[in-house]
């Protein structure tokens, strides 16, 4: 593609060279750079992409995109080499990106889910109810990638960056997807990552406190304005309106046409008669012309909303109230409460809180309708923030009713040294507790310790298939963990039965 039409788009350009070359790929990483590409220098938090300049014309770049105000006499650039000069050079790689996998975007429907909370279960909603309605789906989000059902790959951040977005797009288009479900972080509309996406769906499920930080969010207004951009980029949305800040969004984009849901404010897409147990939740709902009841296996209130939020999606789509139900009913999330089906037909849940707001999050919403014991089973881990350790054990003393204080990933530090600084939290409580650092023991007695009438929350670990240790993961899915120790549970109680017979 001739690097003319790869900066299509972009406004207030400066450029020295040739722009009639013929581009055969965009890089931003100087080390990934080949013969005849373009480079574009990114300015990040730690390193500044314009030092490996001269390396990425080593590798063969035969044009580099450099941001305003950078000292290109520092650098020797030799003749011959294009050089364009970009107001922000996130916002160019975007585009660029765009331009070069020929905006594939345009070519399937694009549905954006951004938030706080809720944006992984709402996007699976989506996606189970759409291929229930016979589409070919794609997804794009915080757990992995997925097209046509099949797992394309793991992911380590929400959003990705804008080159590797157009490079999945571009493949998806390929793979003949319909519809794309997307989880649009804060950082990404703010890092310009979704720019050139085009969007025919945008969801706001909620807003809270988060991702407040010298390198994210200077305070709560920035992290809000972040997220109302999605909103700058097409006219149909949807949004919670019983979230404080999800009602304000109907009445800032007034031309837009915007579908509210919820469950104590009015709103077009309502939840009546909430039934939640420690299994399941059901609510009535209008479903295109009809009520209708709605069952889903991810327990909570939350789960309400969620629900709601992809019941809108589905309605925009046309979906029928059958295939809605199905979806739901049948939907699972990898980590994000997660019930583990088991022989013992215990309430087994995996969840991914690993920050204090989530382990509070999740522990006070299983504890408003199990009418049993709530079972905590957690860690924190290693080389990372130690201040939250003792914060998450008096969390879990406060609320649960019964405490296994045991190993996450301890990476290089010492898993007891980990437990000890959970315990000095859990001591300030009157919270009964166990230390057991092994994590397999520990769940092993949580679950003999349980009921049918008990919920354990195995959290921290959610969707990860590893245990890190030392520089290595080691195999360790909680799934499959709980199915094993369900059965030698099983066995062990088939044993006594049998002696005790004898």
């Amino acid at each position: 593609m001739k690097l003319k039409e790869i900066l299509l788009g972009l406004e207030g350009l400066k450029a020295k060279g040739e722009l009639d070359l013929d581009i055969k790929g965009i890089e931003k990483n100087s080390k990934e750079v080949k013969d005849g590409y373009l480079f574009i220098a990114i300015k990040g938090f730690s390193v500044d992409g314009h030092q490996f300049i001269e390396d990425a014309i080593k590798n063969g770049a035969v044009a580099i995109l450099v941001e305003e105000g950078c000292d290109l006499k520092a650098y020797k650039i030799p003749d011959g080499i294009t050089i364009v000069m970009a107001k922000d050079t996130r916002e160019a790689l975007a585009i660029c990106s765009s331009n070069f996998y020929e905006n594939p975007s345009q070519r399937f429907k694009l549905i954006g889910v951004t938030g706080t909370k809720g944006k992984t279960t709402t996007t699976f909603m989506i996606k189970e109810i759409l291929e229930k309605a016979g589409k070919k789906v794609g997804l794009i989000g915080t757990i992995a990638t997925y097209i046509n059902g099949k797992k394309l790959k793991d992911n380590d951040r929400t959003t990705p960056e804008s080159l590797e977005l157009q490079q999945i797009f571009a493949q998806m288009v390929k793979e003949g997807v319909e519809v794309v479900v997307m989880e649009v972080s804060s950082q990404s509309l703010k890092l310009h990552r979704v720019d050139g996406c085009n969007f025919d769906i945008v969801l706001f499920t909620n807003f809270s406190e988060d991702h407040i930080s010298a390198n994210e969010h200077p305070d709560m207004q920035d992290y809000f304005n972040s997220k109302l951009k999605l909103f700058k980029m097409c006219k149909t949305g949807i949004s919670n309106a019983d979230d404080l800040y999800g009602a304000k969004i109907p009445n800032l984009f007034p031309d837009s046409n915007i579908t509210t849901y919820g469950i104590d404010n009015f709103a077009n897409v309502l939840a009546r008669d909430i039934t939640i147990t420690n299994s399941y939740v059901d609510f009535r709902v209008k479903i295109t012309d009809r009520n209708e009841r709605v069952k889903t296996c991810i327990p909570g209130r939350f789960s309400v909303y969620n629900s709601l939020a992809a019941i809108c999606v589905a309605q925009k789509f046309g979906v029928s109230p059958e295939a809605v139900k199905e979806a739901l009913e049948e939907v699972r999330v990898p980590g994000r409460s997660e019930l583990v089906d088991n022989k013992l037909e215990l309430p087994i849940m995996i969840d991914y809180a690993h920050s204090p707001e989530s382990l509070e999050n999740i522990l006070q919403a299983v504890k408003s309708y199990t009418r049993g014991k709530v079972i905590s089973v957690f860690g924190c881990g290693g080389d990372r923030d130690t201040t939250k350790r003792a914060i998450m054990g008096e969390i879990s003393g406060r609320i649960a009713d019964y405490t296994f204080i045991t190993s996450d990933n301890p990476r290089t530090e010492e898993p007891q040294k980990i437990v000890e600084q959970i315990e000095e939290g859990m001591k300030k409580t009157k919270g009964k507790y166990t230390v057991i650092v092994d994590r397999v023991e520990a769940i092993k007695e949580a679950i003999k310790m349980a009921t049918k009438r008990d919920i354990v929350i195995l959290a921290g670990k959610g969707h990860e298939p590893y245990q890190e240790i030392n520089g290595v993961k080691h195999p360790f899915d909680e799934r499959i963990i709980v199915k094993e120790l369900v059965e030698e549970i099983g066995q062990e109680q088939e044993n006594k039965k049998s002696k005790k017979k004898k």
